[in-house]
């Protein structure tokens, strides 16, 4: 077992004690936190590997949230029929508009999903009849996997938790496996890729349908947490605030994006309670961390780290100047 499993065993392990150590309120901004975090590494493998930064990325967490509510509330699916239905939407949705959005690249790329995340905004905001408009849908109860119940702050922290890992586990199976490689090679050498014979483009669309896949599992879990779902899940600012966990914490890592949502997340939520702008002060932490870190926190730490326990480079002796053998005659 190498160094990375063990610490990412040894984190799992220590996440498991939480609700022994904490109270219900910091047990559920844990629960929060693996949320966001399995969002923002949604939004990795686009951002990260893929090279694609999107504004839109809430659009499938908030159609996942806003379908399974629907569907529970006023379709009358069951529990797991109506969770598959609303992730099946919002995957869908992600696979039309990995086709509108990859037909350009770059500040064009970026665009196109803004204008769809807003389309979606505005579906939520203005279809009252669908979505109850500005007031938002309440979900009445949280489902019982496995005959479980989840209702309690603990027992919900543990079902998040099992679908954290779960989820980033097989994440990281994807970045590792051949298809990841690709995904890196189309980010780093397109050209090169479509001279080798890769089809660049069906490699970037798979990847934004998988973001989008895992960005909907995530607003399963939102839903579940919050109980509520309001045009807020799918706004710009939603799709900006993941933004900046990614590269906050680091685009191109699987850790980064889940150091970036801890560090949003307890912003939101706990220093917006001593701090009236809090707004300014993540946006303080963002412009001292693209100053002095500019490729994310983690790398930018592991790389202080690095450069700590390195050896010092071995000093090379003096040249001494030889005596002359030549004697005046």
């Amino acid at each position: 077992m190498n160094r990375n499993a063990i610490l990412a065993l040894l984190g799992v392990v220590l996440l498991g004690f939480v609700p022994f150590v904490m109270d219900d309120f910091f047990i559920n901004l844990t629960s929060q936190i693996l949320c966001y975090a399995l969002f923002a590494v949604s939004l990795n493998l686009i951002v990260g590997y893929g090279g694609m930064t999107s504004l839109g990325h809430a659009a499938y967490f908030g159609i996942a949230a806003y379908g399974v509510t629907w569907l529970h509330t006023v379709a009358g699916w069951g529990q797991l029929s109506s969770a598959i239905g609303a992730v099946a939407v919002a995957t869908f949705t992600a696979a039309v508009f990995g086709v509108l959005a990859l037909r350009a690249s770059g500040l064009s790329f970026l665009m196109i999903t803004l204008a769809l995340g807003q389309i979606v905004w505005g579906v939520a905001y203005r279809w009252v009849g669908l979505t109850q408009g500005d007031n938002g849908m309440r979900f009445p109860v949280r489902p019982e996997p496995l005959g479980f119940n989840i209702n309690g702050a603990t027992s919900f922290y543990y079902f998040s938790l099992i679908v954290f890992v779960v989820s980033v586990y097989i994440i990281w199976r994807v970045v590792q496996s051949p298809f990841g490689a690709g995904l890196r090679g189309t980010k780093d050498q397109p050209r090169r890729m479509r001279m080798l014979g890769h089809n660049v483009w069906m490699i970037r669309w798979v990847a934004f349908i998988m973001s989008g896949f895992w960005a909907a599992i995530a607003g399963l879990l939102f839903v579940y947490y919050q109980k509520f779902v309001s045009p807020y899940t799918v706004s710009l600012q939603q799709s900006a605030e993941v933004l900046l966990m990614t590269i906050l914490g680091g685009a191109g890592t699987l850790t980064g994006p889940m150091v970036g949502a801890v560090i949003v997340t307890l912003v939101k939520n706990v220093a917006s309670s001593y701090v009236e702008r809090w707004n300014a002060l993540l946006g303080l932490i963002f412009v001292l961390a693209v100053v002095f870190m500019p490729t994310g926190l983690v790398p930018g730490f592991r790389k202080l780290w690095k450069r700590r326990t390195a050896p010092p480079p071995a000093s090379t002796p003096a040249l001494t100047a030889k005596p002359s053998t030549e004697h005046a005659s």
